[in-house]
Formats: C-alpha cells, structure tokens, sequence
C-alpha cells in the first residue's frame, strides 16, 4: 500500500490543495484495489487490518490539514520548541530523507486541540540519535517498509544502527516478527535453570540455530567473552555463589560472591541494574536473595534478550551509547561485567560512570566485576573509579594468566556517598 508525500512548508504550514488532492486519489486507489481483492473467511483478519490501517493514515492527514489551518496553533507551538522557531530548522529534519516513514516520524506533531498536554508540551518532538543522518541508507533500508504489515527479518540492521550511534531508532508501523511455532514458556520453577524451548526463537541471524547448540564448547558462536553462557548447568550454575581462584599459587580471585556483598548493606539492596552481556545468570542469582535485577545487554551473536526474558527474567535491550533510562538516585545497585573493560576510551568511560553515579542512590553499590586490561593502563582506568570518591568495600587487582602477563583483573565493589548540597 503506497503512502502519501505531503511536504510541510514552514514548520507545519502544507499546502491544502495538493495534499486534498492526494488524499482523494490515495482513497480512490485503495478503493479499487479492495474491489479487485477476493473476500473468504481466511483473507477476512487481513482486510480489516488493511482498512484499519488506511483509514488511520487518512485521518492522520486530514487531521494535519485541520492543524495547518491554524496559524494562532503554530504559533504557540513554535514558541515552546527551538525546532520549530524558523522555517529551516523545522523543516530540515525531515526533509533530509527520502523514504516518507521516517519524514513523518521526525516532524513535530502539534496536539490536536492546539492547547498544552498533560506534559506541558504543545506538540510532540520525536527523536532518532544523531548518527541516523550519517547512516542514511542503513535508516531509510530501516524504515522502507508497508504500514500495518508484517516488519522484515531486519533486526540486525537495527542493532547495527543502535551500535554505530543511531540510538534511539524511531518507531515503526509494522508488526514485528515472532517465531512461527510459538510455544508458551516454561513454568518459572522450572525456566530459571533450563534451556528454552528451541521455537521461541528467531534464528535465521546466528551460526547456531538452536540452544544446544549454543550451550556446547565444540563451536566458536556467539559473543566470545559469553562463549559459555548458554551452558547453564556446568558453567553458569556455580557463578557468584562458588569461588572460583583464578591464580591458585597466590590464592587471588577477582570474583565476589553475592552473599559476601549483599551483607555490606545487609537488607538494603533491593532492585538494581546488570550492565553486561550474558543470560541473566546474575539476575537469577539474585533473584533466589529477593532482589529485582533488570539485565540490560544486546544480541551479540546469540539471543540474549531472548534467553534472559525466557528464564523468567527482566531483559533490558540497551547499547552502551544511551543515558540509561532511570531517574536520578533511584536504583540500590549497579553490576557490570564481561563488558565494560580495557577497550573503552577514557572519555566514554568518564561520561558512563557518572551516569551510573547519577541513577544510584546514596548508599547504593557499584559492583565492577572482573573488569580487565593491559597492566599499563591499569593506573589510568583505576584513576576513573577513584574520580567517583566512593567508599571502598572490596578492591583487588589479580593478573589474567591466558594473555602472556600482560592484562590483569580489576574487581571492586564501591559505595556511594550522600553527598549533601553545598
């Protein structure tokens, strides 16, 4: 189904003779393809989704025709807006691209009643991230798409986006694809330590089509700092609950267990965020101490996402590029590890970290676990963390014995301070 171009001139301001016109022969056309379209029982779901969906798109462009006929409305809303105070800069956004999806996502939408919202706002300004207009063909390919049918198979394209900075993407008007075979989940006594149901998965975009396949250490799949993740019984099902020695001379370990840190602040850690990329092993564990862990990661090779919503617990599909999307002083904890290492810049890492400073509350718990890097840098990432000037529970350096000497292990568990105003 084809989609109407109405070009927008001065910020919200159309012209209401082209685009009547468009709207007509958008309805006639539609019409005629109906009248040609067999009608029986199986194809009749797929006609009212159609209708509803041609319908909702004739009303969105009548109801911008009202809108643009109102010059007292514009006004008010480009005064609330900065995009919408000159022509240029309002029409600009949209007009950079070519596929019409994304031209109607971008433009600001006044409200219909030409009054404030509940929200204080006189339109609504959708955003996409900044690097959406470097990746021009990667986003229109995104959102070249049929309104009101099924999405193409294209979340890698989207991940791909997301990671290179096209962060938040905008919304779409298909339906996402689900697995053909749906099967219902596992009950939660038995999903937490078990492997899914093989059906529940898209895997048309992995070198491995199954979670067996997944959980086996005879291929090289998925992430490689995850290699073992989907191993649950053998590999996952001791973790943070038996120590593991890393340098067995010494007796060193970069690993906490969750007993030993969640009697820091004994009774007080009760919802929190994991950082990492994994399946949510660490959400799990903390879930049998009566902690809400929300496990924010993405699919890096394997079904993360997926896995982690499967065993009955809360995934959070992020990149590393996005404020987190939590209020100020609200979680008890923050976890990271497997991610978060010596490949970051220093920059990046500053900006990361008082973000995560931001949404602990005072007395919460930083948790880096196992974060690695060359011994040379080792100074100037410990140097980050000590910028935080949080209260040191547990801090340990171990060197990493696979890479020649040369990495080491950093792990510390820090506190927050009040910090009253000044």
């Amino acid at each position: 189904m084809g989609h109407v171009n109405i070009e927008y001139q001065g910020g919200f301001q159309s012209e209401p003779g082209i685009a009547v016109e468009t709207i007509v022969s958008k309805i006639q056309k539609e019409m005629n393809e109906m009248r040609d379209m067999p009608i029986d029982s199986s194809s009749a779901e797929t006609i009212v989704s159609r209708y509803s969906a041609f319908l909702a798109d004739i009303l969105g462009l009548i109801e911008s025709l009202q809108t643009t006929g109102n010059p007292q409305e514009n006004s008010e809303i480009r005064a609330v807006h900065p995009l919408a105070g000159r022509k240029q800069q309002s029409d600009e956004p949209a007009k950079f691209f070519l596929i019409e999806e994304i031209r109607k996502y971008v433009r600001i939408k006044p409200n219909r009643l030409g009054k404030q919202n509940f929200m204080g706002a006189n339109g609504t300004f959708t955003s996409i991230g900044h690097a959406c207009f470097a990746m021009k063909k990667d986003i229109e390919e995104y959102m070249d798409y049929d309104v009101g049918e099924i999405c193409k198979d294209d979340w890698k394209l989207a991940q791909k986006l997301m990671v290179h900075g096209c962060d938040p993407l905008p919304r779409r008007r298909c339906f996402a694809r689900a697995p053909q075979l749906y099967s219902k989940p596992f009950p939660i006594n038995e999903s937490m330590w078990k492997l899914p149901d093989n059906r529940n998965v898209r895997w048309s975009q992995y070198r491995c089509k199954n979670f067996t396949c997944l959980a086996s250490n005879t291929t090289r799949k998925g992430f490689f700092k995850c290699a073992d993740c989907f191993n649950l019984s053998d590999h996952e099902l001791p973790r943070w609950i038996k120590q593991v020695i890393s340098d067995p001379e010494m007796n060193l370990t970069a690993d906490f267990l969750i007993p030993e840190v969640l009697n820091i602040k004994l009774g007080e850690i009760r919802i929190g965020l994991d950082f990492s990329v994994g399946t949510g092993t660490f959400a799990a564990r903390m879930r049998e101490f009566n902690v809400t862990i929300v496990s924010a990661t993405i699919n890096l090779g394997a079904p993360f996402n997926e896995m982690i919503a499967l065993r009955g617990l809360v995934p959070l599909y992020l990149t590393i590029n996005q404020r987190l999307p939590f209020f100020d002083n609200t979680l008890d904890l923050l976890h990271t590890t497997r991610f978060l290492d010596g490949w970051i810049d220093f920059v990046l890492l500053d900006f990361i970290l008082y973000d995560w400073d931001r949404v602990l509350r005072p007395g919460g718990l930083l948790w880096i676990d196992s974060f690695f890097c060359l011994k040379e840098d080792l100074d100037d990432y410990l140097e980050a963390f000590k910028m935080l000037s949080y209260r040191r529970h547990k801090w340990i350096v171990v060197p990493k014995l696979d890479k020649d000497d040369r990495e080491v292990f950093f792990s510390a568990v820090l506190e927050k301070p009040p910090r009253p105003f000044r």
